[in-house]
């Protein structure tokens, strides 16, 4: 296989997966970019952080990303422990978050998709990292793009993709089936449906937190319809459940939003 491409069991084959995702990382690594202007302003979606918060959250992420692939690493490891080249308390700018893109960039470009390493889903191949950084990056520069009371545009496709990378990924971040068994919510379900496209959803709420889910049509105990992008920033916490449409029991979608939330 091509190296730089993720396989075809990848997300949501039906609404436009697409399989190389360095591209788009690359692009909307140019557009956060382009709202870092001024570092002071405030990310009200990402509480206590501003701008160069934002900045340098990312900038770590991608070299921690970078990190795993490049070393081969096959334990567990998080961004704390992997060097930023910052000094000690430091945050990042334009040209260090430039930097760490680029090296991203290149070691995706530049590694077997079948590659064994460690990742924190249940996919354990580099393949796994792709798909994870860009929908990271995108989510932030949606938080940069709503600070400044810019819309956010994410395309149907990429955001169904999106949907189905956050559902598949979720139920193995311990530190958020942590939060969901709090709810004693186990057989519990949320239906979602998209509007301006193929996409339909059901989350059905396990033991201990974890969940699974499956597509197509079904009843939930609330069920959410809008559109993709829209969905997708909603299961992010990026937009509230007022900016969509929904039906049964509003009070579990809005606990187990604000439970799930990355």
């Amino acid at each position: 296989m091509p190296r730089g491409l993720v396989p075809d069991e990848g997300f949501a084959p039906n609404v436009g997966l697409v399989k190389d995702y360095t591209p788009q990382i690359d692009a909307e690594m140019a557009r956060l970019v382009a709202l870092t202007g001024d570092p002071s302003v405030p990310v009200p979606t990402c509480p206590g952080w501003t701008l160069a918060d934002l900045v340098t959250h990312v900038g770590r992420i991608q070299r921690w990303a970078t990190h795993v692939l490049r070393e081969q690493v096959q334990e567990r490891v998080w961004p704390p422990q992997v060097p930023s080249g910052l000094p000690e308390g430091a945050k990042g700018d334009t040209a260090w978050l430039r930097a760490g893109a680029a090296a991203l960039l290149d070691t995706l470009r530049g590694t077997d998709p079948a590659l064994p390493v460690w990742t924190w889903g249940p996919d354990r191949r580099a393949s796994w990292w792709a798909p994870r950084m860009l929908f990271e990056l995108m989510i932030h520069r949606a938080d940069a793009e709503l600070a400044l009371g810019i819309e956010p545009e994410i395309p149907a496709s990429t955001a169904a993709a999106g949907i189905e990378e956050y559902l598949t990924n979720l139920p193995y971040a311990g530190w958020v089936t942590r939060r969901l068994a709090t709810l004693d919510a186990e057989g519990a379900t949320i239906h979602l449906h998209a509007t301006d496209g193929d996409g339909e959803w059901t989350v059905t709420q396990g033991p201990a937190g974890r969940f699974t889910w499956e597509r197509g049509h079904a009843k939930g105990d609330v069920a959410v319809r809008g559109p993709l992008a829209d969905l997708l920033l909603v299961l992010y916490g990026r937009r509230s459940s007022d900016a969509v449409e929904v039906f049964g029991d509003r009070d579990f979608l809005d606990r187990w939003l604000s439970t799930a939330a990355l």
